[in-house]
């Protein structure tokens, strides 16, 4: 029963905002038809925070792990900052959400795609998108952070 909590707080936490604010309930049902339910407060210094968006990314692009690299470079793994609002880029303020997607330049195309680069999936989405047509040379002005990861995974 702890694993189960322990695996429901994680997946709550990885879709609420990192800001303090309650995460809505989550109700998972087991083989065993025993039901957990979890509302709770994630402070935006609590370890699971960035912990659980991080292995939630991890999973997301298990296929394509650079991707997830560049995710910890561009943002160390956060959509959310403190304040609730989603992260904009220091140099670019156009910069959106975990993947840094500019939404001067990509924001128009997600639309249409039906991704919503504010949100964790639909930023994710659209960074899968991106690599499919244009590979890393989106995210190419952090690529001294990931390259090593790439040239690696390459080998």
């Amino acid at each position: 029963m702890i694993e189960l909590t322990t695996s429901v707080l994680m997946l709550a936490s990885a879709f609420s905002p990192i800001s303090g604010k309650t995460a809505p309930v989550v109700t998972t049902e087991s083989d065993m038809n025993v039901t957990a339910t979890v509302n709770q407060d994630i402070s935006p210094d609590h370890p699971l925070s960035t912990l659980s968006l991080e292995a939630y990314v991890r999973d997301y692009f298990r296929n394509t792990p650079i991707l997830a690299e560049i995710a910890r470079c561009e943002s160390q793994f956060r959509q959310f900052g403190k304040n609730g609002d989603v992260i904009r880029g220091k140099v670019n303020s156009g910069d959106i959400g975990v993947m840094q997607i500019n939404k001067y330049y990509h924001e128009e195309d997600a639309v249409k795609q039906g991704f919503d680069i504010y949100s964790v999936d639909g930023n994710l989405g659209f960074a899968k998108a991106l690599y499919q047509k244009y590979g890393v040379d989106p995210w190419g002005s952090s690529s001294k952070c990931w390259k090593g990861y790439h040239e690696i995974a390459r080998n």
